[in-house]
């Protein structure tokens, strides 16, 4: 089966655009923008590079001032960013609940 549904294929992927939301998106969870990255209360948890054909992200598995251990992904569609999204949210809820 092909990658079209009902002869409709989703739209083409640009990087650039998708970066621009997606950092839309960051800001909307009250991450500060920082470069290429984004930090929680002085943290740094995301960074973000675009490519010609996808985004590159990295996501802290724990706020950290220091070097944060980091998970690598690579974004190359609309699904791959909005899942990174999410991810993103789980992982600022949870770091929320272990401030408590």
């Amino acid at each position: 089966m092909s990658d079209d549904v009902f002869g409709f294929a989703p739209p083409p992927f640009r990087p650039a655009d998708a970066l621009v939301a997606l950092r839309r998106q960051l800001r909307d969870l009250r991450l500060a923008e920082r470069g290429d990255g984004y930090e929680l209360k002085g943290a740094r948890v995301i960074e973000l590079a675009a490519s010609d054909t996808s985004i590159d992200a990295k996501l802290a598995r724990k706020p950290s001032r220091q070097v944060p251990e980091w998970d690598r992904f690579t974004l190359a569609d609309a699904a791959q960013v909005r899942k990174f999204t999410d991810d993103v949210k789980k992982r600022l809820a949870r770091w929320t609940e272990e401030e408590r």
